[in-house]
């Protein structure tokens, strides 16, 4: 019986935290979110990486005279 089971990492570097929230490194950079030093190192907490991820918007939905079963069924 194994003592450790494989979890994600917590802290990710660059590469790891920008494929993490699907952006480029570059674009990753831009953001504010706030980095962590390990032994001089610069990475990324998981929980940040969430907690910015939450705070963005949900993209607007245009009414369109029609509710959501409308529009999958195609009911005028």
């Amino acid at each position: 019986m194994a003592l450790f089971r494989d979890f994600p990492p917590r802290l990710l570097p660059s590469p790891s935290a920008a494929h993490y929230l699907g952006v480029s490194e570059s674009l990753l950079r831009t953001l504010p979110i706030p980095r962590r030093e390990l032994n001089r190192k610069r990475v990324y907490d998981r929980a940040d990486l969430d907690r910015y991820a939450d705070s963005l918007p949900y993209e607007r939905q245009e009414d369109s005279g029609c509710d959501a079963a409308d529009q999958v069924w195609g009911a005028n």
